[in-house]
C-alpha cells in the first residue's frame, strides 16, 4: 500500500489541525502496513515532515491579506488544485489523503478528513470571504472523495445528513494529544510558570483560537459571577491565535484584566503549552462548537479538572470526567466552575476519571483506524 498524505496544514499558527497531520504523519512513518509514504505540500513532495514555525513570518502574513480579497481567493481557488494536480498526476498507483478537507483532482483513491462543518453550519463565525472559498471547496471534496474521515461520531452523523452520502463512507477516527501533555511535579514546572508569572494551580485555563465559536463571552461573563476572592486567586488566562471578529472578545478580555482576574498571553510556543496545562487548576471550555475539542483532551491527559460545554462533540471526548452545562447557560457555568476549584473531592475524582478517559485516545489508535479506512480502498 502506498499513500501520498498532505501535510500543508503543519504551518504557524499550528492549530488542531496542524497538529493531526503531524502526529498522524509521524504514526503513518512507522506503520508496517504501509509500504511507501509521502509527502506532499502545496505543489511539492518533501523529504522530511515539517516543523511549524514558532513566531509568525512574511508569508502568513501575505496569505492573510489574501484571504480577505474575494478575487485574490478565487485565483486561488481555481489555480492551486491545478497545480497540485499537475504535480501529482503520475501517482495514480497511491492513496491520496489529505488531512484538511481539500482534495484536487488526482487518477487515484482519495480519501479526505472532515473536522466539523462549521463553513456550513457556523459561517458567521468565519470571514465572509473565506467561506465562500471555503463552502465551494468542501463540495468539490464531497463529490470526489471515496472515503471520508472524520474526527468523532458527532460530525460524522452530521456529515451525513448534510451530504445525504451513505454513512458507511463515512468513518470516524478520534484524535489523541500528544504525550508530552501528561503530569508533571510542580517543581519541573517552575521555570515555565514563573516566565509566565504564573503559580501552580493558581489559575483557570482557557485554550484555543479568540473567535466567537469559542465562546469566549459567555465564559468571562460566568467568570465575572465568581466571588471576587476567587477570582483574585485562581484569574483566568487565556491563550490562542487571534481568529476573526476578536476585536470585541479581546475589549472584553482587556476588561478583566483592568479588573485584575483575568489575561490573555498571546499565541503561545507549541513546547510550552504542557507545562501550561499541566500547571492550571481548572481548565474551562464551553465552546459553541466542535468536531472534536483537541484542547479538552490534552487537559484531561495532563491530569487537570475540566468544566465545559455539552455541545457538538464534546460530551463524546469527556465522557463522565467533566462537568458539562449548555453553552450559554452562564448561571450554570459559574457554578461548575466554582466546583471546579473549590470542591477537592470532586477534582480529585475528575482528574482519575480524566486520565482513565484521555487513555484511550492515542496516535497509536489513530493511525491503524486510519490505516483501515486506506485497506477499505
Amino acid at each position: 500500500m502506498k499513500v501520498i498524505l498532505n501535510v500543508e496544514p503543519i504551518r504557524f499558527p499550528l492549530t488542531g489541525i496542524g497538529r493531526y497531520t503531524y502526529e498522524l504523519a509521524k504514526a503513518l512513518r512507522t506503520s508496517s502496513c504501509i509500504d511507501e509514504l509521502k509527502l506532499f505540500s502545496a505543489t511539492r513532495f518533501l523529504q522530511e515532515l515539517p516543523q511549524s514555525d514558532l513566531k509568525d513570518n512574511p508569508v502568513h502574513g501575505l496569505k492573510r491579506i489574501v484571504q480577505k480579497s474575494y478575487l485574490a481567493m478565487e485565483a486561488y481557488r481555481l489555480l492551486m488544485p491545478w497545480l497540485r494536480s499537475k504535480a501529482l498526476r503520475k501517482h495514480g498507483d497511491y492513496i491520496y489523503h489529505s488531512p484538511n478537507f481539500f482534495l484536487p483532482v488526482f487518477p487515484g483513491r482519495k480519501v479526505a478528513t472532515f473536522h466539523d462543518l462549521s463553513p456550513f453550519t457556523w459561517s458567521e463565525c468565519h470571514d465572509p470571504v473565506k467561506v465562500r472559498y471555503l463552502q465551494k471547496e468542501l463540495r468539490t471534496t464531497l463529490n470526489r472523495a471515496d472515503r471520508l474521515i472524520t474526527d468523532s461520531e458527532f460530525t460524522r452523523c452530521e456529515l451525513a445528513e448534510f451530504s445525504g452520502l451513505a454513512m458507511d463512507k463515512i468513518h470516524a477516527v478520534p484524535l489523541a494529544s500528544a504525550p508530552e501533555f501528561q503530569p508533571y511535579p510542580e517543581v519541573d514546572l517552575q521555570p515555565l510558570l514563573k516566565r509566565y508569572q504564573l503559580e501552580y494551580q493558581g489559575y483557570s485555563l482557557f485554550v484555543g483560537t479568540i473567535e466567537p465559536r469559542k465562546n469566549i463571552v459567555t465564559l468571562l461573563d460566568a467568570y465575572a459571577r465568581l466571588p471576587v476572592s476567587v477570582r483574585r486567586q485562581w484569574p483566568l488566562i487565556l491563550t490562542g491565535y487571534k481568529g476573526w471578529q476578536s476585536e470585541a472578545i479581546h475589549a472584553r478580555i482587556k476588561d478583566a484584566e483592568r479588573q485584575g482576574w483575568a489575561r490573555y498571553l498571546g499565541f503561545l510556543p507549541a513546547e510550552d503549552l504542557p507545562g501550561l496545562y499541566a500547571g492550571a487548576r481548572l481548565f474551562a471550555f464551553p465552546s459553541l462548537y466542535e468536531g472534536f475539542g483537541l484542547p479538552v483532551l490534552e487537559a484531561m491527559s495532563s491530569g487537570v479538572p475540566v468544566v465545559c460545554s455539552d455541545s457538538s462533540s464534546l460530551p463524546e471526548v469527556v465522557g463522565s470526567a467533566a462537568l458539562m452545562c449548555a453553552p450559554m447557560d452562564v448561571e450554570t457555568l459559574a457554578m461548575n466552575l466554582l466546583k471546579g476549584l473549590e470542591d477537592n473531592i470532586w477534582r480529585t475524582q475528575a482528574v482519575t476519571q480524566g486520565l482513565q478517559q484521555s487513555a484511550g485516545f492515542s496516535w497509536e489508535r489513530c493511525a491503524q483506524e486510519t490505516i483501515a479506512v486506506y485497506q477499505k480502498l
